[in-house]
C-alpha cells in the first residue's frame, strides 16, 4: 500500500513482534522521560525570562534616552548570539519541525544530541532573552526528537525505528511545549508521519504520557491558559463561524507569504553576515519591546489577557494585529532556534476579538456572546491554514483551554479556513520549509565553486 506526503492514511505493521512491542516502547517512554524534565525546564526557564524582559522595559523607562537603549541592546546581542549558535549547529535554526518531517521521509539523517543543547540554549537566548516572536514549540519538539533517535541509536535500533522514535518523541516535545498530551499524539499523525502504524501508536503513548507527567513535575499540572466558562454559541450562529474561517484563512494565505518572502528576502541579503542581520532583527524588535512587552516574545500573556476579557481600544487592537503579523516572519527569518505556533496562537486570539468587533457594530448582545468562541475559534482556524492540521489545532486550543463548548464552531471555521487556503494554492508551511532546508543541503554539498 502506498502513501503520499498529503494524505492520511491508516497503515497496519504487518510484523508486531515482542521487540516493537515491548522494548521499544519502553525506550519510547524512558526518552519520554528526559524530553519531558527537558522541555520542562525549557519552559520553566522561559517564563522567568519573559518576566525578566518585563522587568528590563520597566527599570529602562525610569532611566532617560540612554536606558531606552538597553533593551534594544539586549535583544540584538541575543538575537546574534542566538544566530551563532545556530550556525554553529546549524540543525539548530528556524524551526525544526521540517527537518523532523524530512527525517520522516527519509530525506534526511535524524538529529543528533548536539542539537539539544543547541537549541536549548538558542531558544532561551532568541526567545526568552532577545523577545523575538517565536515559538517554543520549535525547539521543544526537535530537543524531543534528538532524544528520540538518540535513544534508538543507543539500543541498536534499525534505521526505520530510529525514524519511528524521533518522529513519535517529536509528538512528546510538541505535548511538553502546550501541556496537550492529545494534541502532541495527533501532531504525530496528522503533522509528521500523515499515517497511521499500529507499534508507533503504541510508542506515542508511552512517550507522550512519560514527557507530559515529568513537564508537570517541573511546571505544575494546569492548562496553559485560564478561561472562565464558555456557554456554547447557537447552532445559528454557525454561519458566521464559517465566514469567519474563511476569513481567518485568508490571513493565515497571507501569513505563509510573508514568512517564505521574508526568508528569500534575508536570504538575498548574503553580502551581509547572518549575525548582523539577526542583531537588526533584534533591535528592533526590542523597540517594540519599549512600546509594550506584548507586541514581542511568544504572546502568551497577551492571549491571556484577551481571554481574560480585557478591553482594547480598536486602533490598539489593530495595531497589535499588524505588528505582530509582521514581526513574526520577520523574526523567523532571522534564523534563531524558534518556532511558528506559539505566536499564531496570539495572532489567531487578536483576529477573534476584531472579528467581535464588527459584529459589535450590528449586535452588542451577540458580540458579547460570540467574543470568547471567536477568540477560541481564530486560534484553532489560523493553525488550520497555516500548518494544515486542523484536527491538531482544534484538540490543541482545546486542552489549552479546557474548553470544549466551541468545539462545533471550531470544526465550522477550520472548514473554511482549510478550503480558502487550499484553493487559493497556498503550501501549509512546514512543506515549504522542508523544500527549503533540503534545497539548502543540496547547495551545500554541492557549491558552485566545486561543480
Amino acid at each position: 500500500m502506498t502513501t503520499d506526503d498529503h494524505s492520511f492514511h491508516r497503515i497496519d505493521d504487518d510484523r508486531l513482534d515482542a521487540r516493537a512491542l515491548v522494548l521499544l516502547t519502553l525506550v519510547a517512554a524512558a526518552a519520554g522521560v528526559v524530553a519531558g524534565f527537558v522541555g520542562g525546564a525549557f519552559r520553566w526557564l522561559l517564563t522567568r525570562l519573559d518576566a525578566w524582559r518585563v522587568d528590563v522595559v520597566d527599570w529602562s523607562d525610569h532611566h532617560g534616552p540612554v536606558g531606552w537603549l538597553i533593551p534594544l541592546a539586549i535583544s540584538a546581542t541575543a538575537a546574534a548570539a542566538a544566530t551563532w549558535i545556530a550556525i554553529k549547529v546549524p540543525r539548530a535554526a528556524g524551526s525544526g519541525i521540517q527537518h523532523v518531517e524530512a527525517v520522516e521521509r527519509g530525506q534526511a539523517e535524524p538529529p543528533s544530541l548536539m542539537v539539544v543543547p543547541a537549541r536549548f540554549v538558542g531558544g532561551l537566548l532568541s526567545i526568552g532573552v532577545g523577545g523575538l516572536v517565536l515559538g517554543r514549540e520549535g525547539p521543544t519538539v526537535h530537543m524531543a526528537a534528538a532524544i528520540g533517535a538518540a535513544a534508538g541509536r543507543w539500543c541498536r535500533a534499525s534505521k526505520d525505528e530510529i525514524r519511528g522514535l524521533q518522529t513519535v518523541l517529536s509528538g512528546a516535545g510538541f505535548a511538553v511545549a502546550f501541556n496537550a498530551p492529545i494534541g502532541g499524539a495527533m501532531f504525530v499523525f496528522e503533522e509528521v508521519a500523515k499515517k497511521v502504524r499500529i507499534r508507533e501508536v503504541v510508542w506515542t503513548l508511552a512517550a507522550v504520557a512519560t514527557a507530559v507527567t515529568c513537564s508537570r513535575v517541573v511546571l505544575g499540572d494546569m492548562p496553559d491558559f485560564k478561561v472562565s466558562n464558555v456557554a456554547a454559541p447557537a447552532l445559528g450562529t454557525l454561519p458566521l463561524f464559517m465566514v469567519f474561517g474563511v476569513l481567518v484563512g485568508l490571513l493565515g494565505v497571507g501569513y505563509n507569504w510573508l514568512i517564505r518572502a521574508c526568508l528569500s528576502w534575508f536570504e538575498a541579503l548574503h553580502r551581509i553576515p547572518a549575525m548582523v542581520k539577526a542583531a537588526m532583527i533584534g533591535a528592533l524588535i526590542g523597540a517594540l519591546l519599549l512600546i509594550s512587552p506584548d507586541l514581542a516574545g511568544g504572546g502568551d500573556s497577551l492571549t491571556q489577557s484577551i481571554l481574560d476579557g480585557h478591553r482594547i481600544a480598536i486602533m490598539s487592537l489593530v495595531g497589535f494585529l499588524v505588528i505582530r503579523f509582521i514581526a513574526g516572519p520577520l523574526s523567523y527569518s532571522a534564523g534563531t532556534p524558534g518556532g511558528l505556533f506559539a505566536p499564531m496562537l496570539a495572532l489567531g486570539a487578536l483576529s477573534g476579538l476584531l472579528f467581535a468587533w464588527f459584529v459589535n457594530l450590528f449586535s452588542s448582545t451577540l458580540a458579547t456572546q460570540l467574543a470568547l468562541p471567536l477568540v477560541l475559534v481564530g486560534m484553532s482556524s489560523l493553525f488550520a491554514s497555516v500548518v494544515r492540521a486542523p484536527l491538531t489545532g482544534i484538540i490543541l486550543v482545546i486542552e489549552m483551554t479546557t474548553v470544549t463548548s466551541a468545539a462545533v464552531p471550531m470544526l465550522a471555521a477550520g472548514a473554511g479556513a482549510v478550503v480558502i487556503a487550499s484553493l487559493l494554492r497556498s503550501p501549509a508551511i512546514y512543506d515549504d520549509l522542508r523544500e527549503r532546508m533540503l534545497r539548502a543541503d543540496k547547495a551545500a554539498e554541492h557549491p558552485p565553486s566545486a561543480q
